[in-house]
């Protein structure tokens, strides 16, 4: 069956039993290199991914390109919708998947959507509903637009990244920069949107970083077990970022 949600015709779609991955993602500045939807463009290739390696009915829904970014609002072509409506519509997804799918897992591409997570999720599992959250992190990776990003979509989408205007941005580490991040903005810390080094990013970096996150996704949608967040665990791994 193809994993894909929109594709099918509701009969095709199994009313039992399912479990629903829904990409999360955003519309927001990537650096002059890089496009507006790559947190979007990266979260769904790792729930595609992640379907294809589980068992049983699988299937991955449209990806929410809208998110809570207000930390880029200084750069043209971002497009928040801040937390409050984040968390109100993964809450009425969750409400609307559960009347014939059995779980429901946000598959997460940006940082700034984890705190919307959080709150929907937990508010969600009191409720009663099989759902949960997992990220996309790339342990060890750079912050924003930096090499790992630039890398993973010159993998997806090589036409669309923009190498040429490529160039290093501030590479000290976040949690350097959070403070005045959460404060001021990403502008306030980086002007080109930047927040690591993307120039020496590669395609093949790109591909065994996916490859990597997905096999985890799929790895922690199996045993389904969670924090106290809601955010799924690796098995014998801890709780990835």
């Amino acid at each position: 069956m193809d994993a894909e949600l929109a594709r099918h015709p509701w009969p095709q779609v199994p009313a039992t039993g399912t479990t629903v991955l829904v990409p999360v993602g955003s519309t927001e500045q990537h650096g002059p290199h890089l496009p507006l939807d790559t947190d979007s463009a990266i979260a769904l290739a790792v729930a595609e991914r992640a379907a294809a390696r589980l068992d049983g009915q699988v299937l991955v829904a449209p990806v929410l390109a809208y998110g809570n970014s207000g930390e880029h609002a200084g750069f043209p072509g971002t497009v928040s919708i801040g937390h409050e409506a984040l968390r109100f519509v993964l809450v009425e997804m969750v409400r609307s998947l559960g009347l014939w799918a059995e779980r429901t897992v946000f598959v997460n591409g940006h940082g700034g959507n984890v705190r919307s997570l959080d709150a929907a999720v937990t508010q969600l599992r009191a409720e009663g509903h099989r759902t949960a959250w997992t990220g996309c992190a790339f342990p060890g990776g750079d912050a924003h637009a930096g090499h790992t990003e630039t890398s993973v979509m010159l993998h997806l989408a090589p036409e669309r990244v923009e190498m040429s205007a490529a160039r290093a941005g501030n590479t000290a580490p976040l949690a350097e920069l959070l403070p005045e991040l959460v404060s001021a903005g990403v502008r306030a810390v980086a002007p080109d949107g930047v927040l690591g080094d993307p120039t020496k990013a590669t395609a093949e970096d790109g591909r065994l970083l996916l490859e990597a996150q997905a096999e985890s996704v799929a790895r922690r949608v199996a045993a389904f077990t969670t924090d106290p967040r809601g955010r799924l665990t690796d098995p014998g791994k801890g709780t990835p970022p």
